[in-house]
């Protein structure tokens, strides 16, 4: 008798799960309102949509693969090309150095209107005879020897500007970097979203019939007030997910230098190998490739030559000058032209210790910027190790959650059988809908987790393309 009455029950669900899909697939299509004499008819759905989109023509998305995003980014983000200016004028120092081994050529031109026999009598030791006259003329200096300032002093601004250059390279791996992140992260809160519209639709369809079978009195109340739990949940998943994506595309958009969001139709990307083996080997190719790094050792280098040029001001300096012009209006005493040639050494013989403070100065920071290379060396080696790790680790969740998702699909099915039959409570079948629909969360997040892991490992070891 009991089994007549569960093959009963069995069979009056069946046929009532099919009358509640039917209705669900079935099109509702609502009366139309009558018209008053003289109004016009209202406007129908598809005339109305037209209305709209007559009124606001929607831009289509832009189709976009990574690598079209991460050259849009080059060209456009304003990082990078203040990083090649100051590359620009740190070169431009190079040539401000090198101007100490040419000559200064200035022309001078000079009127006096003197008193007869003036003489400069104060505010110098000379006494000097002011004549009337008119002159003009050349003047050239020329530096001899410094006994190598100069030199040092160009070595240290030309290993400067490669330091700039070096600054770049670092600037461009950043925003590239920063493009990727961003790319996978649009890539998984779409991914994510297509998820959470699943997980509505279906937990939707799952209180629609349980709502019914609770009208017919074969479920409880109880089962009802469960599955509109999970639609609710589900729903709150679904308004989070449509704003990641929003955010995400904000993100996206500033990365490649657009001041307003952009929506794009993404290309997927293959999803890469595994990561390097040896650990080891991956940190010294970090010390070798690193643009910062590199830039950083320049840097020390140029503050060495620097200290070493301020060591050069205590040693003499020896210039020539020649002077020559003509003077067509003047006093008797005055030829009408002149020429005069010589040499100047100036010997530093007291400053008040200025030469010796500058050197030690510069010495100082010079031995301050061996320690950030140290340091640096340093927090690149832990850099390295723990994108390594992430990488790995990442890489070992696809397979793991790819398991994991064949698992809750299969108990979601058995729960689900195993309510429809009368033997498990909606609690069971509430708890399988939620890990199935964390291991989708999870499965999809591993993929775009891993491919943005892959690009901070590049990143670290300098091989970011």
């Amino acid at each position: 008798m009991r089994t007549l009455r569960g093959m009963a029950g069995l069979l009056m669900f069946v046929f009532f799960v099919a009358g509640v899909k039917a209705q669900t697939q079935a099109p509702q299509t609502a009366p139309m309102p009558a018209q008053a004499p003289g109004q016009a008819a209202p406007p129908t759905p598809e005339r109305a949509a037209g209305q709209v989109n007559a009124a606001t023509p929607t831009v289509a998305p832009q189709n976009l693969t990574l690598q079209e995003a991460e050259k849009i980014a080059l060209q456009n983000h304003p990082q990078l090309q203040a990083a090649a200016f100051l590359a620009s004028a740190a070169k431009a120092q190079v040539t401000e150095a090198k101007s100490a081994y040419y000559p200064t050529v200035f022309g001078s031109l000079t009127g006096v209107d003197a008193e007869n026999d003036s003489r400069i009598a104060a505010g110098a030791l000379n006494n000097p005879v002011i004549y009337e006259r008119y002159a003009n003329g050349l003047t050239v200096n020329q530096l001899v020897t410094d006994f190598g300032r100069t030199h040092e002093l160009v070595k240290s601004s030309s290993e400067r500007a490669k330091a700039q250059e070096e600054n770049v390279v670092t600037t461009r791996e950043d925003v590239l970097l920063a493009v990727d992140q961003a790319y996978f992260g649009v890539l998984r809160a779409q991914a994510l979203l297509t998820v959470a519209q699943e997980t509505v639709k279906e937990r939707k369809l799952v209180s629609d019939q349980t709502t019914a079978l609770a009208q017919n009195k074969i479920k409880s109340g109880l089962d009802v007030s469960f599955a509109n739990v999970d639609l609710s949940q589900a729903q709150l998943l679904l308004i989070q997910a449509q704003n990641d994506v929003d955010a995400s595309y904000a993100d996206l958009s500033a990365t490649l230098g657009y001041p307003q969001q952009h929506t794009f139709v993404l290309g997927e990307e293959p999803v890469p190998g595994a990561p390097p083996p040896d650990l080891d080997l991956t940190i010294q190719q970090a010390m070798r490739d690193r643009p910062e790094l590199i830039g950083q050792r320049l840097n020390a280098q140029s503050a060495h030559s620097y200290a070493t040029a301020e060591r050069d001001l205590s040693f003499p300096t020896v210039s020539a000058a020649g002077v020559a012009g003509l003077t067509p209006l003047g006093a008797d005493q005055l030829a009408p032209r002149y020429a005069a040639a010589g040499v100047n050494v100036n010997i530093p013989i007291f400053n008040g210790r200025l030469f010796s403070s500058l050197h030690a100065e510069a010495t100082a920071r010079a031995r301050a910027e061996d320690e950030n290379l140290r340091d640096l060396q340093d927090r690149i080696a832990r850099d390295v190790r723990t994108a390594w790790l992430n990488a790995n680790s990442a890489y070992q969740r696809l397979s793991v959650t790819e398991q994991l998702l064949a698992s809750a699909n299969q108990a979601l099915d058995l729960a689900a059988s195993r309510y429809q039959l009368g033997l498990s409570s909606i609690v069971e079948l509430s708890q399988a809908q939620l890990n199935q629909t964390q291991a989708q969360i999870q499965e999809t997040s591993a993929k775009y987790d891993y491919q943005i892991q892959t690009s901070m490992l590049a990143y670290q070891t300098g091989s970011l393309r």
